[in-house]
């Protein structure tokens, strides 16, 4: 959630802040600014409500020189989305500017503080607050800005990740954080700051990220410093980062959601490449082999995660009880941190998120680590924070993934989940050779399966035309393809807010089949699997009360293609395997309902691609 860009050098910096800004549009947001210090010690604020492109009208004919700078684009937490409540806040007396990402619980008690001491606060946010704070503290106190960031965030209850700038020292930039992501980046004798490495990687691969209370001080012309709230020095730990520029662009793809849901073969190969070998016959992750010992006394499996990353746990739920025999348990983040589980040292807890920056996700490791369980981390950021606070994991590599409507992400967790099952079964002994190879020899077939699935882009986009009515849909599965209906469900409503629900085909039932008439579309995955006469049956029900049945089907299916609307039909797989092929025309149907409604389907309304706060 949020973007914040910060540089500091020889060149122009608007330039730069702005472009920086474009690359952290994915992430989700409601308003831009930006803050600059001129050549004559003037410190420029202009924010907007809307798009960065708004901001960038705005400043047409605005003093926009500076070598130093902070940019913010802003997703709504206290107060509104309007110019007032955007990023950079002044302080009162109009020397420093600010920039926040998080949550301050606090803000109120810190707020109503400042105004028995005269202040006056022109916005809503708990940000303009932390501002005031620290002018506050350094006036008062006579100290420099560095000093006066320390004291303020002691006094601080919360998550922030902040940027604060000084007109009268247009030579630095302080930039802290808690709980939320932010990146330093080391060029020739220029610095850059982001929330990830997005907006660096164009200008150096030398990347330093910060740790929770750790302050970084961006100064021109000399080395970065960092230090902790109590002033103590820490050794930057500066790394390699790798990413293509290519990958942040959609490559002539109208949408970065298409683009990334046309990644996926490729990704997948990626995300296998070094631990499924080229035969076909063996699977290891290293992380399970390194770790053998605590996986295997394992008693029992948590899985936390968050949204889509959730769907997934629940596919890897039913492949590591079927593989492994050992329980899972998976859980919402959201939930898990705050009930008092039981969990001890005997536990395994598997962490799931995109981002690596889920707040509550992060929050459950830590809590889960508190308890003494093990931590294994299946993450896309390489050097986001869930990897580095876990004891071990896996990175799925697929790629940055810039579409808010999670993807490529979700198809390589279930991939990594499948890999992290088969090894850990292997090594318990608790599958038999014969199907070890089979899964694996699938496994390794998908990447061409899944573009055999991608050929059907067009049927689905013309399919899609019809359904732009709809207000309602309902998607059903079982078995492994029950997740993956909760997943298409979510995708549909993400991007073109028509309401969707996902559920067990056999629940429908117990409640849903009252919505069913004639208006009501029904997506139904219905694979040639052991629950396929079930699903027929289920089907069967659906037709009996005029529902329109959308059914997704194995090629050669002679059953239930006479029964529904409209059969996709797909290449047939092992049915632990389904969810990464059946996956995909959801992906799609999704988004072609989407973009026949003029929805932006990149930025959906109200989301953000990092959820970084509660």
């Amino acid at each position: 959630m949020c973007g914040i860009v910060g540089y500091i050098g020889s060149k122009p910096a608007y330039p730069i802040l702005v472009k920086g800004l474009k690359r952290l549009e994915y992430r989700g947001y409601d308003s831009a600014g930006v803050a600059l210090i001129d050549d004559n010690q003037q410190l420029n604020v202009y924010k907007t409500k809307g798009k960065v492109s708004e901001l960038e009208n705005f400043v047409i004919q605005k003093n926009i020189s500076g070598n130093i700078g902070i940019a913010h684009t802003r997703w709504a937490t206290h107060g509104e989305p309007c110019s007032e409540n955007a990023h950079p806040h002044f302080s009162s007396s109009e020397s420093l500017a600010l920039i926040h990402n998080g949550i301050i619980e606090n803000y109120a008690v810190l707020k109503e503080k400042l105004q028995a001491k005269g202040y006056v606060f022109k916005s809503s946010t708990d940000t303009e607050v932390l501002v005031q704070l620290i002018e506050y503290i350094k006036i008062t106190n006579n100290l420099d800005l560095l000093t006066a960031v320390q004291l303020a965030l002691q006094e601080v209850i919360g998550a922030y990740a902040i940027a604060v700038i000084e007109k009268n020292h247009p030579e630095q930039i302080i930039a802290a954080r808690k709980s939320s992501p932010l990146v330093v980046g080391i060029g020739d004798g220029e610095l850059f700051l982001a929330s990830d490495a997005t907006p660096i990687v164009e200008y150096t691969d030398k990347v330093v990220y910060l740790n929770d209370e750790e302050i970084a001080v961006l100064s021109n012309g000399t080395e970065l410093k960092v230090v902790n709230l109590h002033n103590a020095e820490i050794t930057p730990d500066v790394k390699t980062v790798v990413m293509n520029l290519g990958q942040l662009e959609k490559g002539g793809y109208s949408h970065f959601m298409l683009k990334e849901i046309f990644e996926q073969p490729d990704c997948i190969h990626d995300c296998m490449r070094g631990r499924v070998n080229v035969e076909g016959t063996n699977v290891a992750l290293s992380a399970v082999i390194d770790h053998k010992e605590v996986m295997l006394r394992a008693k029992r499996f948590i899985i936390v995660a968050c949204g889509t990353s959730w769907h997934a746990a629940l596919i890897g739920k039913q492949l590591i009880e079927n593989f492994c025999r050992i329980p899972v348990e998976v859980e919402y983040a959201s939930e898990f941190r705050y009930r008092n589980p039981v969990i001890n040292n005997e536990d395994v807890v598997i962490a799931i998120s995109q981002s690596g920056e889920t707040a509550d996700t992060l929050a459950a490791v830590e809590l889960a680590k508190s308890k003494g369980a093990f931590i294994y981390g299946i993450c896309n950021a390489i050097g986001s924070s869930i990897p580095r606070a876990t004891n071990t994991g896996s990175y799925i590599h697929v790629g940055p993934e810039i579409g808010v409507a999670s993807t490529k992400a979700f198809t390589g967790q279930v991939t990594v989940l499948t890999m992290l099952a088969l090894t850990l079964a292997k090594e318990k002994g608790t599958i038999n050779q014969e199907d070890f190879l089979e899964v694996v020899g699938e496994l390794n077939s998908i990447p061409e399966k899944m573009k055999e699935v991608l050929l059907l882009n067009d049927k689905i986009a013309e399919l899609s035309k019809i359904f732009t009515y709809a207000h309602n849909f309902i998607y059903l599965g079982r078995g492994y393809s029950y997740p993956v209906a909760l997943e298409g469900a979510l995708k549909l409503k993400e991007i073109s807010y028509i309401h969707a629900e996902g559920y067990p085909a056999a629940e429908m039932k117990h409640g849903p089949i009252a919505l069913v008439d004639a208006e009501m579309p029904v997506v139904v995955i219905a694979t040639h699997n052991a629950l396929y006469e079930k699903v027929l049956s289920n089907i069967q029900e659906i037709k009996a009360r005029k529902g329109k049945v959308i059914a997704v089907v194995n090629k050669g299916d002679t059953i239930i293609s006479k029964i529904a609307d409209i059969c996709i039909e797909l290449p047939s797989t092992i049915e632990c395997l389904d969810p990464l092929i059946t996956t995909v025309p959801l992906q799609m149907l999704a988004y072609h309902i989407a973009v026949c409604k003029g929805m932006d389907v990149d930025q959906p309304r109200n989301l953000a691609k990092s959820v970084t706060v509660e």
